[in-house]
């Protein structure tokens, strides 16, 4: 009986090889010294050796595709459905989630609080549509949003301005986009704008309510972010010749309420919206006629008719400064002096922030 083949690697044979048959160790010894060799076993047949191949992978069955592009989700061993990457299936989401908003809209399948705000309508309808004014026609740069509380209640006291006031709802969508919380400003709003039939549901359903120092005080005791902006219709309906001055601040209601409750005032500086509507003339016969606080004449109003309407598209810039604490002073929100200095340290603090923020902006409709 022979030997095993000369050169062969036991490593290098395959795995489906045929093991060769091994003597044993003593027959070739036996034979040289003339005796025959004692019967032999039967040869216990070698393992194959192992390959170094990787082994080869298990196919993962392909999902079938429904005829909507769909996929089966119910896949064997629990398999997460796949999505579908066909380019129309974002646009057939975007029709469902409409149609389900719709159908959620008029079954009245939707929460408003107490005061009518709809949080589903100001995210889906008036969001959107202050995101496309603020970051694209007037290219808004927010800074100082740190100093915003991430929670718990907190007074923004802004600057107004601009003939409409548009400033309030732009820092109201800002403030929400870049505040990492998400945080939506109720807005408080002239008794004007909630006597105007479709202005004032409109301003209910974004968190708008009256200003006044019970429902400020309510809605800062339930841990919201309230705005107020104490110029009024003083600060909105000043001529161009007079913007970034700020007007007189009231009597300071806007203090005592947040010292009533003991939140801290965030003072707000807002660049730009002197521009979109430069106000030249009041009319104020035809304003005491229309039962209007003014009645602007602007270089495309009331020219161009609706199309005076229309913003101009100046560079906004708006800057939240560090808030003012009131926690300590919560005993002296009924003193008229505290009030007062208090009003009047918010006040400073938003002018001189307002006159950083033009030297940054020298050009009015810059980039």
């Amino acid at each position: 009986m022979s030997g095993p083949e000369e050169g062969r690697d036991p490593q290098s044979v395959g795995r489906f090889d045929v093991p060769q048959q091994v003597p044993a160790p003593d027959a070739e010894p036996a034979r040289r010294n003339g005796h025959r060799p004692a019967a032999q076993a039967a040869p216990t047949p070698t393992a194959p050796p192992v390959s170094s191949a990787p082994p080869t992978p298990t196919p993962t069955p392909t999902p079938a595709r429904t005829p909507a592009g769909e996929v089966d989700a119910a896949l064997p061993g629990g398999t997460e459905p796949v999505v579908s990457d066909r380019p129309g299936d974002h646009w057939d989401r975007k029709v469902a989630n409409g149609l389900a908003f719709l159908r959620r809209r008029l079954s009245g399948d939707y929460e408003v609080d107490e005061f009518g705000f709809d949080a589903e309508l100001t995210d889906a309808v008036f969001h959107p549509l202050l995101r496309l004014l603020y970051r694209d026609w007037f290219r808004t740069e927010v800074s100082g949003v740190q100093h915003v509380p991430v929670d718990g209640p907190a007074l923004v006291v802004g600057n107004h301005s601009g003939t409409v006031a548009l400033d309030a709802l732009i820092l109201s969508a800002a403030l929400h986009d870049k505040h990492p919380a998400h945080r939506y400003l109720r807005l408080l709003g002239a008794d004007l704008v909630f006597r105007m039939p479709v202005v004032s549901e409109l301003a209910r359903k974004t968190g708008g309510t009256v200003a006044c120092n019970p429902d400020a005080e309510r809605l800062l005791g339930g841990g919201d972010l309230v705005g107020v902006f104490p110029e009024g219709f003083k600060g909105i309906g000043k001529l161009y010749a007079d913007r970034y001055k700020l007007q007189r601040f009231g009597r300071g209601g806007f203090v005592s309420a947040a010292l009533r409750t003991g939140t801290p005032i965030v003072p707000v500086a807002i660049v730009g919206g002197e521009e979109i509507y430069p106000m030249l003339a009041d009319i104020k016969p035809l304003a005491r006629l229309l039962k209007l606080p003014y009645f602007p004449v602007t270089p495309t109003f009331p020219l161009l008719g609706p199309l005076g309407m229309v913003p101009l598209p100046s560079k906004w810039l708006i800057e939240f400064c560090p808030p003012i604490p009131t926690a300590h002073l919560t005993d002296s929100a009924d003193d008229p002096l505290v009030v007062f200095n208090l009003a009047d340290q918010v006040r400073e603090t938003i002018q001189q922030t307002l006159h950083t923020l033009l030297e940054r902006r020298p050009d009015p409709f810059g980039p």
